[in-house]
């Protein structure tokens, strides 16, 4: 079979289980794809916003947004943020929550509508997440942005130009206007051929399961 096995993702830049469940699906996917016979995966990342509301310059570290956001106490919150940093870790990813920089991420989704557009949507997300977790970079401004989006090959002062103009809105719009539809309220989200839904940062083997259970069906139809 030449059709490869549609993949569409819900994530939000900053959401920390989002950048682990890329990294197990990714896993998941090419221990599926080791299988043969024509398997393949395309990948497809839509917009998904946590909190539409956090301000671009927050004033203050992740603990304090979460307390203020989740009404959590900050040694409670600590202990989630250990969590997910073991988790992390895990999956070989190295969060720095000393270093994030709380922000909104409006302008991170338009912008990977726009390498979307042009061929560069799956280097856009990695580089993005990375930034973010990884290297305290500021996610929310313009020109971070541009600077993250000209590492991935796509052209610095075009991007500006776009992320000025809200060229992408009305996508990443309709991209959450589907997830609604759909009923998904937390992310990582994956809906896998247009007839799965699959719940957070899963196992990897999980993800190989449904990737084949797919497969089979396909074969079974054909």
């Amino acid at each position: 079979m030449s059709n490869p096995i549609k993949v569409d993702v819900w994530s939000d830049i900053a959401c920390p289980w989002c950048y682990i469940g890329k990294r197990t699906f990714e896993a998941g996917s090419t221990a599926f794809m080791a299988g043969g016979d024509g398997r393949e995966v395309e990948l497809e990342y839509h917009s998904f916003e946590l909190s539409p509301d956090t301000p671009v310059d927050f004033d203050g570290s992740e603990t304090d947004f979460l307390a203020g956001h989740k009404g959590i106490a900050p040694d409670q919150v600590q202990q989630m943020l250990d969590r997910v940093t073991q988790m992390a870790e895990g999956v070989g990813l190295h969060y720095d929550y000393d270093a994030l920089q709380h922000t909104n991420t409006v302008k991170a989704h338009q912008l990977l509508h726009y390498a979307k557009a042009h061929g560069k949507q799956l280097e856009a997300t990695e580089r993005l997440l990375s930034a973010y977790f990884t290297e305290g970079r500021h996610v929310g401004r313009i020109a971070e942005l541009a600077d993250l989006a000209a590492q991935v090959g796509l052209d610095r002062d075009d991007v500006i130009r776009s992320l000025e103009e809200d060229e992408y809105l009305a996508d990443v719009r309709a991209d959450q206007a589907q997830a609604t539809a759909y009923g998904i309220q937390g992310v990582p989200f994956f809906v896998v051929d247009g007839a799965y839904g699959v719940s957070g940062a899963q196992a990897a083997e999980t993800f190989t399961q449904v990737l084949e259970q797919v497969w089979s069906e396909r074969e079974a139809v054909a």
